[in-house]
């Protein structure tokens, strides 16, 4: 099991978007005497991974786990949390040592603005912290080495963002839009909706015997709009409580509902007129398609790049 890293190198290179999204924790320093006495867990070509490196990945999410499971449940979830923060040390290492092979550097003055954004967005770094340091250092050269190594070889052409748009177009489809009106009864008091109710079956039976729905509204609803024969106007399907949404959503225009009830009252709800479903049209989300595609080629790209490396590397796991 390996636990995708794309979502923490593979992205826009915005320091703005990038520090959101960062997870900063100490980097390993060099050894001392306190290190050489701990527990070596892997190997990675030249690199050592301690046991001690591990822990503090592990750190946050095991504060998680525990606040969550229990029994053996909690003992599995933290094995496999163990497991899957190794192997994003490993990767990340490996990363790392591909960045310092292709001379991928960072500056100093780099480092100095990726920490003036973070102090922007209300982040507290100590810019005296040599570790917290390394690890900016560490994240904007992960950034580097992915954007020359893998996205700066992926390209998108039209053929390929038709393909994605014909494939994906309920995520381009506009809401569909309705035009109602609502009559409204609703309980005199806490004890008053079988009351309400039956008033409701009773308006509905002379909507049945061929009443005006505005007729109707004029004289039964509770409705704010009511004065206006219960029009409610022009309505975007989302905009809707899902009961009534669900109870007028097979209904042609002049279409009555049934009784819908909600936790406002009793509602009977005419389809004035209903706008298909619409979706937009290419040419306005072609750049949000291109950046969709992108990203997706970039991260198939990351993957094979990354088995690559892996497939290269001298890696022993000593767990």
């Amino acid at each position: 099991m390996h636990l995708n890293p794309v979502s923490r190198t593979i992205v826009p290179v915005t320091f703005g978007l990038l520090f959101a999204l960062l997870w900063f924790r100490p980097a390993p320093s060099a050894f001392s005497a306190t290190q050489l006495e701990d527990r070596i867990v892997a190997v990675v070509n030249t690199d050592l991974i301690l046991q001690s490196d591990v822990k503090r990945e592990l750190a946050p999410e095991q504060e998680r786990i525990r606040q969550q499971y229990h029994g053996d449940e909690l003992s599995q979830r933290l094995k496999t949390a163990e497991y899957m923060a190794l192997t994003k040390m490993i990767e990340r290492r490996l990363q790392l040592q591909e960045a310092k092979a292709k001379s991928v550097d960072v500056s100093d003055h780099e480092v100095k603005q990726a920490l003036q954004q973070m102090k922007q967005q209300g982040e507290k770094i100590n810019e005296k912290d040599p570790l917290s340091l390394r690890n900016i250092r560490d994240q904007l050269t992960l950034l580097k080495v992915v954007d020359r190594e893998v996205r700066s070889g992926v390209m998108v052409g039209d053929a390929e963002m038709k393909r994605y748009y014909k494939e994906h177009q309920t995520r381009f489809a506009l809401p569909e839009e309705y035009t109602l009106s609502q009559i409204l009864i609703q309980p005199r008091s806490a004890d008053g909706t079988a009351e309400a109710l039956e008033k409701a079956r009773i308006v509905m039976t002379e909507l049945k015997q061929g009443e005006k729905f505005e007729d109707a509204a004029l004289r039964y609803s509770d409705g704010p709009n009511a004065s206006r024969g219960g029009r409610l106007g022009l309505v975007r399907q989302g905009e809707l409580l899902p009961t009534i949404e669900r109870a007028i959503a097979p209904l042609v225009p002049g279409g009555i509902s049934e009784i819908i009830e909600t936790s406002e009252g009793y509602h009977i709800v005419r389809v004035d007129d209903r706008t298909p479903k619409q979706f937009r049209p290419f040419d306005e989300v072609k750049f949000e398609i291109q950046a969709l595609v992108f990203q997706q080629k970039s991260e198939d790209v990351f993957q094979s790049w990354l088995v690559n490396l892996k497939n290269k590397a001298y890696i022993e796991i000593k767990f």
